[in-house]
């Protein structure tokens, strides 16, 4: 699979480069600092890495908690909305694909709060790379607004959308063949034209 991970993510990086440089502009026009957003997450066998991103927040609004709660998020921009949105936003994890630290299909890389939480069967999604989609990342596409919704959205996370994120991500370690491969590229690709 890591034939098909250079492969697609090297002429999607081509493709999607005018993404890129409008997304940059409208990024640099709406706010102040960096284009790209670098944040520790958890990888492959517990060792750290640095996921990119497409910045969507206001500068130096990202640390006031780990979590999105709905699209309409007061710390994300407006541009942040539509990257969000459409998942553009995703994109430059790419690059940590080329790089070997993550697949196209696996696990969310999640932070390290988080992963000290895993019990020991939980820490079984550490023995694979993360990916940027899997079956966990379809079923919940609208995380940020189901947390919205809730009164405790960290502890509803973490006890229970948290747990069932990794029965699901189970789905592809437990069967991780080229087939179930590229049916997860498709059902994703899939979702981001017709999200509903």
């Amino acid at each position: 699979m890591r034939f098909f991970d250079i492969l697609f993510s090297f002429f999607g990086l081509l493709i999607c480069s005018p993404i890129f440089i409008l997304a940059a502009l409208f990024i640099k026009i709406e706010s102040r600092g960096g284009v790209f957003f670098l944040q520790d997450r958890v990888g492959k066998n517990d060792k750290d890495f640095r996921l990119i991103k497409l910045r969507t927040m206001f500068r130096k609004t990202e640390n006031q908690g780990g979590l999105t709660i709905g699209s309409r998020d007061n710390r994300i921009t407006r541009a942040g909305y539509y990257l969000r949105k459409f998942k553009f936003d995703e994109l430059p994890q790419l690059f940590n694909v080329l790089k070997g630290e993550m697949s196209l299909v696996g696990p969310r890389p999640e932070l390290r709060k988080y992963v000290d939480h895993y019990s020991a069967e939980q820490r079984r999604v550490l023995t694979v790379k993360p990916g940027i989609t899997d079956y966990a990342s379809l079923e919940y596409i609208h995380e940020s607004d189901i947390l919205a919704k809730s009164a405790e959205p960290e502890k509803e996370y973490v006890d229970l959308i948290l747990p069932a994120k990794i029965k699901l991500n189970m789905r592809f370690i437990n069967d991780p063949s080229l087939g179930n491969y590229f049916r997860i590229i498709l059902l994703t690709l899939k979702k981001i034209v017709s999200p509903d």
